[in-house]
C-alpha cells in the first residue's frame, strides 16, 4: 500500500496540460505584487486586498488539491481508452499490415493481413512460408531504410513495404518482454493492392499504336518480270496478303504509294507479329503469278511510349535500316534498342547505276571543298578494304586533291600488294599514315572517307570520326544499330559484292573518262576476286561489269593472283584448320586454329571457312583462330543460312554470307560452346 501511494506521488503531469495547472499560482504570484503596491499606496486598501488574496490562494489550493487527482484520474481513463481505440482502428485497419522479428517470425498482423493469407495460412508462424519473397534475406539493415518489392501471392499481386522499426529502451519500459540490447527492432511489412492498378496499366499500355510501315523492296524488278496484262493483278495480290495479314490483329494498312504502306496496330497484337517471326515476309514470296522474282517486303515498326508522333519516327529510322540491310526483314524500334526478324534472303541487285551517279556527285563535291582527305577501312586491312581506298585516293587525284590512307597493321598476305606502293617513287610517302600521324594532321574541316566498315569501333580510327564534321561512308555490308550515324554521304548497298565493285562505279561518275593506272586497278580487281572467293560467290552483273571496267584499266589478273599465294606455312596451317573441323547439328561446320604460328592466322582461317562449304551438305562454315589475346570468327555460307544474323548474336556482323565476330578472350572450347549454342537457339526458334 505505501509502495503504490509513492508511486502515485511520482506521477506527474507534463507539457502544456501542466503549465495549464500552474495558471493559479502564477495568477497568486500577481495579485500577491499588486497587493504590495496598493498597500504602498494606501495602507487601508492594501490591507482589504491582502484579505482578498489570502482567501483566494486558500481556497485556489484547495481546489488544485482536490481536483488533481480527479483530473488524474480521467486522464488516465482516457489514455486507456485512447489507446484501446487506437489498437481497434489499427487492428481493423483496411490496409494489410504486420509486425514481424528479425528472423521472420510473425508476431502481429491485423485482420486484413489475415484476410490476405486466408483463413488456411493464418496460424503459419513465419511469413515467408506464405510469401517466399518476403524472406529475412530482403529485410532491411538499418533503421531508416525502406524495402519495397512486388508479391505474387493467390493470383493476386501486392507491392510490400518493409520498414525496420526500432524498440530502443523497450528493456527499461516494459516489464512483460525483454530483447538482447543488440536485436531492439521489429520489421513492419505493409502490403498493397495493386492488381487491378497493374491490369490497368497493362490494358492501357496494350491500347497504344504501334506504327509501322511496309515497303516493296523490289517493286519495279518484279513488275518488269512479269507480262504488261499481269501487272495489275500482281500488286493487288500483294496488297491482299497485306491487308489480310493486318487486319487479322485488328490493325489499319494506308496505302500511301504504288510499293509502300503505312500501317497501325495496337501493341497487344504487335506481340503477335513476333511470336510468328512476321510471317507475311514468307507469305508474300509465294505469289507467283509468271513472275521469276519473288516479292520482298520490308517491315519498320515504331514503338514509343512518350507520343504517337516519335513512334512514326521510330518507324522511319527502322525501316531505313531494314533497307539498309538488304531488305526481306523487319526491324523493331523501341526506346530499349532495335530487333531484327527475316533477313534470309539476299537481295537483288539492282540493274540501275542512278544511285552510285547520284552518290559520286556528292562525293566529288565533299572532295572538291576539302583539302584535307583521310581513307581508312577497318582494322586488319584486308585486300577489299585496302582496294577500296586506294580506288577514292585515285578518286581524289583525278580532282586535284590529296588523299591519305590510314592503315596501322599490315597483314602477311598484304604486304606484297602494300610493299609496291610504299616502295614506288610515283606516290608518296605521306600516302599512307599510321593513327596517331593522322589525328595530328586532322582538324575539324578535314573530310574522312570510311570504306568497308560502317561501324565505328570497327574502323582503323575512331577517334578521326569526333575530330571531323565531313564524314562519308561506303560499304557493302548489312547496316547494323551501332553504325557510323552522323555521315554527312552515307553509300550502303548489301547487294554489293565488295567494296571494290561500290568504288568502281564511283570512279566512273567522278571525272570522266577516268584514267586509272595498272597497278591501282589491280589492287581494286584483288579486292572483288578475294571478296568473291574468285568470282564464285555474291556476285552479280554489276560485278562483272566492275570487274571489266578494271581490265579495261590495266588490271593484271596474274599479278594479283601471285600476290595473294600462300607461303608453305599458311598451307599447312589452312590444312590444319579444315582437319580439326567437327560437323554440328548435319549442316555446320566448325574448325578450330590453335597456336598455327603464323603471321595472318585470320586470314587463313578465312580462307579454311570458304573452302569447307566445298563440302556436301554443309550449309555454313565457322572457323575460330586464337590471335592477339582474342579469338576471331570467320563465318561463311552459299544460300541457305544468313550467317549474319548467326555472327549479330555473338557481337559480330557483316554480310549475308560472309560474316565474322570476336570473343575477348582465348578460351577456344567456351567460344564453341557459345557458338553452338546459338545454332542450338536460332535453329530450334526456325531463325536459321
Amino acid at each position: 500500500m505505501k509502495e503504490m501511494q509513492e508511486e502515485k506521488q511520482k506521477v506527474k503531469l507534463r507539457g502544456q496540460l501542466r503549465l495549464y495547472m500552474q495558471w493559479p499560482a502564477v495568477m497568486a504570484v500577481l495579485l500577491f505584487a499588486l497587493n504590495i503596491w496598493i498597500y504602498w499606496v494606501d495602507r487601508s486598501a492594501g490591507i482589504l486586498m491582502f484579505i482578498f488574496v489570502a482567501i483566494y490562494i486558500i481556497v485556489t489550493g484547495v481546489l488544485y488539491l482536490y481536483s488533481k487527482a480527479l483530473i488524474m484520474k480521467d486522464l488516465v481513463e482516457f489514455a486507456a481508452q485512447y489507446g484501446i481505440v487506437q489498437n481497434t482502428l489499427l487492428k481493423e485497419l483496411a490496409v494489410p499490415y504486420a509486425i514481424l522479428l528479425e528472423d521472420g517470425k510473425t508476431i502481429w498482423r491485423n485482420d486484413e493481413f489475415e484476410h490476405v493469407l486466408g483463413e488456411k495460412n493464418c496460424k503459419e508462424a513465419y511469413l515467408s512460408k506464405c510469401m517466399p519473397e518476403l524472406n529475412k534475406s530482403i529485410f532491411p539493415k538499418e533503421e531508416n531504410d525502406i524495402v519495397e518489392m512486388d508479391v505474387y501471392y493467390q493470383d493476386r499481386e501486392y507491392k510490400a513495404e518493409l520498414r525496420r522499426v526500432s524498440v530502443q529502451a523497450f528493456n527499461a519500459t516494459e516489464k512483460l518482454l525483454e530483447l538482447p540490447k543488440e536485436k531492439e527492432y521489429f520489421i513492419a511489412v505493409y502490403l498493397q493492392d495493386v492488381t487491378e492498378l497493374n491490369r490497368s496499366i497493362k490494358e492501357n499500355e496494350e491500347q497504344r499504336l504501334v506504327a509501322g510501315l511496309i515497303y516493296i523492296d523490289n517493286y519495279d524488278e518484279v513488275i518488269a518480270s512479269v507480262e504488261e496484262v499481269r501487272q495489275s493483278l500482281l500488286v493487288a495480290l500483294v496488297d491482299r496478303k497485306i491487308n489480310q495479314y493486318i487486319a487479322r490483329i485488328d490493325g489499319i494498312v494506308k496505302k500511301i504509294e504504288t510499293d509502300k504502306y503505312f500501317i497501325a496496330v495496337k501493341k497487344q497484337y504487335f506481340k503477335e507479329l513476333e511470336e510468328d517471326k512476321f510471317s507475311l515476309l514468307e507469305e508474300v514470296k509465294s505469289i507467283n503469278i509468271g513472275n521469276v522474282i519473288p516479292v520482298t517486303l520490308s517491315i519498320g515498326l515504331g514503338l514509343s511510349t512518350e507520343a504517337y508522333a516519335q513512334s512514326n519516327n521510330y518507324a522511319r529510322v527502322a525501316i531505313d535500316l531494314a533497307l539498309a540491310r538488304g531488305g526481306d526483314q523487319a526491324v523493331i524500334k523501341d526506346g530499349s534498342g532495335i530487333t531484327y526478324y527475316g533477313g534470309k534472303r539476299e537481295q537483288t541487285a539492282k540493274n540501275t547505276r542512278v544511285k552510285a551517279r547520284v552518290k559520286a556527285e556528292a562525293l566529288r563535291e565533299f572532295i572538291t571543298v576539302n583539302d584535307k582527305i583521310f581513307v581508312m577501312g577497318h582494322k586488319f586491312t584486308d585486300a577489299d578494304s585496302f582496294g577500296a581506298a586506294i580506288g577514292i585516293c585515285r578518286a581524289a587525284t583525278a580532282l586535284g586533291k590529296r588523299a591519305h590512307i590510314v592503315i596501322n597493321e599490315v597483314s602477311a598476305s598484304l604486304r606484297p600488294l602494300y610493299t609496291l606502293y610504299s616502295e614506288n617513287q610515283a606516290y608518296s610517302e605521306d600516302l599512307f599514315l599510321r593513327s596517331d600521324e593522322a589525328v595530328d594532321m586532322a582538324d575539324e574541316n578535314s573530310l574522312v572517307i570510311v570504306v568497308d566498315t560502317n561501324r565505328p569501333q570497327m574502323t582503323e580510327c575512331e577517334q578521326l570520326l569526333h575530330m571531323t564534321k565531313t564524314i562519308v561512308v561506303l560499304d557493302h555490308h548489312r547496316q547494323s544499330s551501332d553504325n557510323i550515324d552522323n555521315a554527312l554521304l552515307s553509300y550502303i548497298e548489301p547487294y554489293a559484292s565488295s567494296a571494290c565493285e561500290m568504288v568502281s562505279e564511283v570512279l566512273q561518275y567522278i571525272v570522266d573518262d577516268i584514267k586509272i593506272p595498272g597497278l591501282e586497278a589491280s589492287s581494286m580487281y584483288a579486292g572483288i576476286m578475294i571478296d568473291t572467293n574468285n568470282f564464285v560467290s555474291h556476285t552479280g552483273v554489276r560485278t562483272f561489269e566492275a570487274a571489266a571496267f578494271l581490265r579495261r584499266n590495266g588490271a593484271d589478273i596474274t599479278l594479283v593472283r601471285k600476290m595473294f599465294r600462300d607461303d608453305i606455312e599458311s598451307y599447312r596451317a589452312k590444312a590444319e584448320i579444315i582437319s580439326s573441323a567437327e560437323v554440328y547439328l548435319e549442316k555446320f561446320a566448325i574448325a578450330r586454329g590453335v597456336d598455327l604460328k603464323i603471321e595472318s592466322p585470320t586470314i587463313i582461317g578465312a580462307q579454311a571457312a570458304n573452302e569447307l562449304l566445298d563440302i556436301s551438305a554443309i550449309k555454313a562454315s565457322f572457323v575460330l583462330t586464337e590471335y592477339n589475346g582474342r579469338i576471331y570468327v570467320s563465318a561463311r555460307s552459299i544460300d541457305e543460312v544468313n550467317v549474319q544474323i548467326i555472327m549479330e548474336k555473338l557481337g559480330g556482323g557483316g554480310h549475308l554470307n560472309a560474316s565474322g565476330a570476336q570473343f575477348d578472350h582465348t578460351y577456344m572450347s567456351k567460344a564453341v560452346i557459345d557458338l553452338k549454342r546459338v545454332l542450338d537457339d536460332m535453329t530450334e526458334k526456325g531463325d536459321i
